[in-house]
């Protein structure tokens, strides 16, 4: 049979499809062939009743995530908040060049509008992340906000993302009435949120299926090479075929038409000193070396 695994916990994997939901463990040579079966999986399993089958064979990925751990990953809903954790445009940045290296969707939604003094920066926001390509959605007190994001879930597997704290349970819980999700304060001490989803489960909502997963504060570029880092922003791509050098780094090159784009306003200053702080950190970046066996 083949199914979709929905949840992982505690060495079972929750496999679902047409006929009802199956609770498998993995195969015996899955660990010696260092294969981890991922929640968003689409697997080959066998059972003779609901409680006891095995995954047989992991079908191939179209992408995955490490943290949050999915795989099959639609689109991913950036969840940041304005104040209490302070918004930061690096950080937004980084999980957006995660999203898209993987291929995967970016959604920003920004929260905790209410509790913010300077309402221009709502508009900055939205201007920057608007002009680079970005769907861009204010939470409402009303459920304005909740249609859209709602909205974009049909037939898509939707990954919540961002800073500890900023929101992702308590959205989810709005959305979906009854749900439950546990949330947890700001610690004063550290300005960010504790831990409150303790496994990844998808969860179906408007015709789509939405990992609720653990929230963290930073992303390390363990992955991305140098020449990679430039196609990640959409708004380069747009313009760097008028280039002068078709691998143009967009750092210290003459006639580059991203640093231009910088100069005439038309390429947020903000996003583009991310980059080059991103490239740095990447071409700095200590290799990796495995242990002979």
């Amino acid at each position: 049979m083949e199914g979709k695994i929905t949840k992982a916990l505690s060495g079972f994997y929750y496999v679902e499809n047409s006929s009802g939901l199956y609770q498998t463990r993995g195969r015996g040579n899955f660990r010696k062939r260092k294969i981890t079966p991922l929640v968003g999986d689409n697997v080959i399993f066998e059972s003779s009743n609901q409680t006891d089958g095995y995954l047989m064979e992991i079908l191939p990925r179209r992408n995955q995530l490490v943290r949050p751990a999915v795989a099959n990953v639609d689109q991913g809903v950036v969840v940041t908040s304005l104040v209490e954790p302070n918004f930061s445009y690096n950080l937004l940045d980084r999980f957006l060049v995660t999203l898209e290296y993987e291929l995967i969707e970016p959604i920003i939604y920004l929260t905790k509008v209410d509790l913010l003094e300077n309402k221009t920066l709502i508009e900055e926001i939205r201007r920057t992340y608007e002009k680079a390509g970005y769907l861009v959605i204010v939470a409402t007190e009303n459920t304005d906000s909740l249609e859209a994001i709602k909205s974009t879930f049909n037939q898509h597997l939707t990954v919540f993302m961002g800073q500890s704290g900023a929101g992702k349970s308590t959205l989810l819980n709005r959305i979906v009435p009854g749900l439950a999700l546990e949330t947890a304060s700001i610690s004063e001490s550290l300005g960010r949120g504790k831990h409150t989803t303790r496994h990844v489960e998808l969860i179906e909502i408007a015709g789509g299926l939405v990992a609720d997963t653990p929230g963290f504060s930073s992303i390390d570029f363990i992955t991305i090479e140098a020449k990679e880092l430039p196609k990640q922003f959409p708004e380069f791509l747009e313009v760097a075929h008028d280039c002068r050098f078709r691998e143009c780094s967009h750092v210290n090159e003459p006639n580059c038409a991203v640093k231009a784009g910088v100069e005439k306003g038309q390429i947020a200053l903000t996003r583009y000193e991310n980059y080059l702080q991103f490239l740095g950190e990447i071409e700095n970046r200590k290799p990796i070396y495995r242990k002979k066996k």
